[in-house]
């Protein structure tokens, strides 16, 4: 273990029990190992249903691991942990949206005991790091899915968190919206902080990431940094990802057709 690892993972392996009698479980991670030092960026990423998600959830102690163990901060997340220094933002936000964005900020700074001047100050931070202070008094119903998606980011920064995990920050997003997530994450990196999301997004990953892990059917297939991943297996990352998830490419198209239906045109047209 590195002493300045702020997140480990140690044999963890997730299953599903089954509702049906006599199904298996379905095994969600398996034997994962990971770690993450203090300041840094680490994508995690993996095709959907590859079980990122599933693996904050255990890291949040909203699902308890089948065996294998997690640590934040050196503590087991089984028992209860300084709550304090995360922030966390899940894919789907869910707020009410009669809340203008300075209201739901100080909703949840209330929620970190923070008052007074103190609060005040924070809310405004927020908001600026975001390019949201214009809008504060908006009602959310008014936002853009991007602009839902940042103060999503504000308010698991209110507390000023040591780490900030992130689940599919830039989902659904369009090309502004995800530059504009990916700015904030490198203003985090440049601030020190430590910054662990999963993604499938390899755009940000390869711009903003110091490490990346990925993950494909609950198994962890490569870590490291991209640079010495591209290298190892002679790719771009791109390549070195389908590699890795197993996905084949679909045949060339034949001539004047299209790709990987020429056979099936070819007999049509006879």
């Amino acid at each position: 273990m590195r002493t300045d690892s702020i997140l480990r993972i140690e044999e963890l392996r997730v299953e599903y029990r089954s509702r049906e009698l006599r199904q298996p479980a379905r095994v969600a991670v398996r034997g994962l190992n990971l770690e993450v030092a203090a300041g840094e960026v680490f994508g995690f990423l993996g095709p959907n249903g590859a079980g990122k998600t599933t693996t904050i959830n255990v890291l949040l102690g909203f699902v308890p691991p089948t065996s294998g163990a997690a640590y934040l901060f050196g503590v087991d997340v089984r028992r209860p942990i300084a709550r304090q220094r995360i922030g966390y933002l899940p894919e789907q936000t869910y707020y009410y949206r009669f809340l203008s964005a300075e209201e739901l900020l100080r909703f949840y700074g209330r929620l970190f005991q923070l008052a007074g001047g103190e609060l005040d100050r924070r809310v405004v931070a927020a908001l600026r790091l975001v390019d949201l202070e214009p809008v504060r008094r908006r009602p959310l119903r008014t936002y853009s899915k991007g602009m839902l998606q940042r103060i999503g980011l504000a308010q698991a920064l209110i507390n000023d968190p040591d780490l900030l995990i992130l689940d599919e920050p830039t989902s659904g997003l369009d090309p502004v919206g995800r530059m504009k997530v990916r700015e904030i994450i490198q203003r985090l990196k440049h601030e020190g902080k430590t910054v662990f999301f999963s993604s499938h997004e390899l755009g940000e990953v390869e711009t903003v990431c110091d490490r990346v892990g990925i993950l494909c059917g609950g198994e962890l297939k490569a870590a490291g940094r991209v640079t010495d991943l591209v290298r190892e297996h002679q790719a771009n990352l791109e390549q070195v990802f389908l590699r890795l998830i197993g996905y084949t490419p679909a045949l060339p198209p034949a001539e004047g057709g299209v790709p990987g239906v020429g056979g099936a045109a070819a007999e049509i047209r006879r």
